[in-house]
C-alpha cells in the first residue's frame, strides 16, 4: 500500500529545480521478506527524483543474493550508482549508496565517530552539477540507531565540521534516527534547515508511522527554496518512509 503526505504547491520543472529523495531499503528484503529490487526501484521511479540518498545499502552481501544493490537500482532507474562502505558484511560490505541523474563531479566518503562494539557509520557525499550548470554537494548518511548511545552526537559534529563551511550549496538527507526536538537534529539544524519543516508528518514504522527520523536538510537558507516536501509510505518496499522534497536553488 503506497500513501503520499505533506504540501506540495504547482511548479514548473526548471533547470535550478532538484527532486530529492531519501530511502531506507531494508538491505533489499522488503517487508515481505522476498527480495523485491523491482519494487525497490518502481517507488524511486514513481517518485521521478534527480538523486537519491540510499541506507541499508549491501554491496555483494550473502544476505543479499551477492547483488550491488546500489548498481542492480542504479539500472533499473536508468541513474548512475555509487556506494560508500561503512563496513565489511557478510562476505560483502554495508553502507551508504546514491543514485543521481545529474554528472558527478567528485565523490568522497567520510567514516563517522562510532563507540567500540556499535555499528560503524559513513557519509557518502557528491559534487554534482545541475542542468543550470550550478555544482551542488549531496551528503548522504544513515546515524547511530540506538536510543542511549552518544555515537549520534558525535556523528553529526563531524558531519557539521567536514561540511559545515563548504562553499557550495548543500543537501543532506538520510535516516538520522534521530527526531526533530533531540540534540543531534539541533546540532545539526544551527547550520542546515529541514525541508519539511512547514509540514508535519512521520516516517517510521512504514505501515503506521509514529516518529520521524528520515530527513532532507539544506544548507545555506538563503539560497533554497522548498517548492514540496511529502512522505511516501510504502508499506512493502520498506519499514521506513521514503521522503521527497523538491528543491530550487536561487540565483544571486
Amino acid at each position: 500500500m503506497l500513501g503520499f503526505s505533506g504540501y506540495s504547491q504547482n511548479y514548473g520543472q526548471k533547470n535550478n529545480t532538484v527532486r530529492v529523495l531519501t530511502f531506507n531499503i531494508l538491505h533489499g528484503a522488503t517487508t515481505q521478506g522476498d527480495f523485491d529490487l523491482d519494487k525497490l526501484a518502481a517507488l524511486i521511479k514513481d517518485a521521478d527524483a534527480d538523486i537519491v540518498a540510499l541506507q541499508e545499502v549491501d554491496f555483494k552481501t550473502g544476505r543479499a543474493k551477492g547483488y550491488d544493490l546500489v548498481t542492480e537500482l542504479g539500472w533499473r532507474t536508468k541513474m548512475s550508482p555509487l556506494f560508500g562502505i561503512a563496513m565489511p558484511y557478510n562476505g560483502g560490505a554495508y553502507g551508504e549508496g546514491v543514485l543521481t541523474k545529474m554528472p558527478i563531479l567528485e565523490s568522497k566518503n567520510v567514516p563517522l565517530p562510532h563507540s567500540p562494539g556499535n555499528e560503524p557509520r559513513a557519509a557518502l557525499s557528491v559534487l554534482v552539477e545541475l542542468a543550470s550548470g550550478d555544482t551542488i554537494r549531496f551528503v548522504a548518511t544513515h546515524l547511530e540507531h540506538q536510543v542511549n548511545s552518544t555515537d549520534r552526537i558525535d556523528q553529526v559534529k563531524k558531519i557539521k565540521a567536514e561540511f559545515a563551511n563548504d562553499r557550495f550549496p548543500a543537501i543532506l538527507a538520510g535516516d538520522l534516527n534521530a527526531t526533530p526536538e533531540s540534540e543531534p537534529l539541533s546540532i545539526l539544524k544551527k547550520h542546515w534547515t529541514d525541508s519539511s519543516q512547514k509540514t508535519s508528518f512521520l516516517t517510521f514504522p512504514s505501515d503506521a508511522p509514529e516518529i520521524k527520523i528520515d530527513y532532507i536538510l539544506f544548507s545555506p537558507a538563503q539560497k533554497w527554496e522548498v517548492i514540496e516536501s511529502q512522505a511516501i509510505c510504502d508499506t512493502i518496499a520498506s519499514d521506513h518512509c521514503a521522503v521527497l522534497s523538491v528543491l530550487r536553488l536561487k540565483k544571486n
